[in-house]
């Protein structure tokens, strides 16, 4: 009885294998996008593209956030309120990691892609002031 049950082991083993092996080999372009998608939120992403609103003060970060909650476009507030360069509705383009306030940059990468009109946001404060961010791609 010793034989057979390291035997059932070994070709218990064995099939686990191969449906590991069938899984791979079948599912390698599924497994390379949830590798982006969810891979993405703790290192595979290298580049995502980013918009924010910067405000200089708490109060005025704090009357985007209303804007964006009663269900005003993120490039709409962007426009009123940021008052950075990123005319084009607070987008900053793809940026890469390294190229960012280090702050920004952690929480940026962390986010999940989402669109302007029903955005995932999240908020940093830098030396710049406070952002409200949200991430259209990544890649």
């Amino acid at each position: 009885m010793g034989k057979n049950d390291k035997n059932d082991k070994k070709g218990g083993d064995k099939g686990g294998g191969k449906g590991k092996g069938d899984k791979n080999k079948g599912g390698s372009k599924d497994k390379d996008k949830d590798t982006k998608d969810s891979g993405g939120k703790t290192k595979g992403a290298m580049s995502i593209n980013v918009r924010h609103i910067l405000c200089e003060k708490h109060s005025k970060k704090e009357e985007a956030l209303t804007k964006l909650s009663e269900g005003v476009k993120f490039d709409e507030v962007a426009r009123e309120y940021s008052e950075d360069k990123a005319r084009q509705g607070g987008s900053l383009g793809w940026k890469t990691k390294g190229s960012l306030d280090p702050q920004f940059e952690e929480v940026a990468f962390a986010l999940e892609p989402s669109t302007t009109t029903s955005p995932k946001l999240a908020e940093v404060k830098t030396g710049f002031g406070y952002h409200i961010i949200m991430v259209e791609g990544r890649k």
